[in-house]
């Protein structure tokens, strides 16, 4: 894990429009990312979308845009999930085209545990609509969503990353879930 002290300059760099410094984040934090992105895709046999690819196409999104600024290690990780949403969204929606028209289907379960990875289909799309709902009702559970859920990361770590307990990071999951189940039945 990098010196989050470093990080900190670095991103305080890149607020200032160092794009070297961004760079040395991105550098110091790939293998964290390469992890996240693993975690995800872990059981998608047959996939195109791979970890490394999962992880470069976030990176250009990243550096994409001129106007990102991370106040700290916490706002980039968020960004970095939201970016890896994007990007595996984006997937499933060429993969679904391609397959036979982008039929959207119901998701029947959130599921409580996501080490089994990410599914790439009708779902993923259906959950991306659901989360877009409870962002514009409670932009802090999707943010647990994003971090949880596409960043891979466990509630201890979204404590960490956020400031806050694992306990209330915990409570926020659970509400998060309810709401995008009965968000995805609905539809």
């Amino acid at each position: 894990m990098a010196d989050p002290a470093d990080i900190t300059l670095w991103l305080d760099a890149a607020r200032g429009g160092d794009r070297g410094a961004l760079d040395q984040v991105l550098a110091r934090l790939y293998q964290e990312l390469h992890t996240m992105a693993r975690r995800q895709l872990a059981g998608q046999m047959g996939q195109t979308l791979d970890a490394t690819a999962l992880v470069h196409e976030a990176y250009l999104k990243l550096i994409g845009r001129k106007e990102i600024q991370f106040d700290d290690r916490a706002h980039f990780f968020a960004y970095a999930a939201s970016a890896m949403r994007s990007v595996v969204i984006d997937y499933a929606r060429q993969r679904l085209a391609q397959k036979r028209g982008g039929d959207l289907h119901r998701v029947t379960d959130l599921p409580q545990d996501i080490e089994g990875g990410l599914r790439l289909d009708e779902d993923m799309l259906a959950l991306d609509v659901a989360l877009n709902r409870l962002a514009a009702v409670d932009a802090r559970l999707a943010q647990v969503v994003e971090l949880r859920y596409f960043g891979g990361l466990s509630e201890a770590e979204i404590a960490t990353l956020l400031g806050r307990s694992d306990r209330s990071i915990r409570r926020d999951w659970q509400k998060a879930r309810m709401f995008l189940l009965a968000s995805l039945q609905d539809s």
